[in-house]
């Protein structure tokens, strides 16, 4: 059987274990996917997590079959729920919003090491505190 063809690849950044229709309705309607199959597969693989976003790369297909490919939570997000934050600074270079550990840091890039482009966690860790400090978060060594 050859393989199928993509019609359509879109990325969404959706409540884990609570896709909101509207969200899914706006990318996915002229793709012609099953919308009401990607809420509940994404709800049932996301529901641990719930609280969290979890962005989520929906592939449909010529015959209107779809795949979800989950990645992990904006590095941002992250950050802001390590810190019980709702927002990072207006002004990054006049105003602080808290300050991150040297161990929260290091906690959030091994979560995120699978989806940055980082070798290695060190490079990980530097790529979560410049996020950081563009958020107006500081980061103690």
């Amino acid at each position: 059987m050859p393989p199928k063809k993509k019609t359509h690849e879109v990325t969404l950044a959706l409540e884990a274990g609570n896709a909101a229709m509207v969200d899914l309705g706006k990318m996915l309607g002229p793709t012609g996917a099953n919308m009401r199959a990607v809420k509940v597969e994404y709800d049932e693989a996301t529901a641990k997590n719930r609280g969290e976003i979890i962005p989520v790369i929906v592939s449909v297909y010529e015959d209107r079959s779809h795949t979800l490919a989950y990645k992990t939570p904006p590095t941002s997000f992250l950050i802001r729920k390590t810190l019980g934050i709702q927002s990072g600074a207006a002004n990054p270079l006049t105003t602080t919003v808290g300050t991150l550990s040297a161990q929260q840091v290091k906690e959030i890039a091994e979560r995120k090491l699978v989806d940055l482009n980082a070798n290695d966690l060190d490079a990980a860790i530097k790529i979560v505190s410049g996020t950081a400090r563009s958020m107006g978060v500081k980061v103690a060594s």
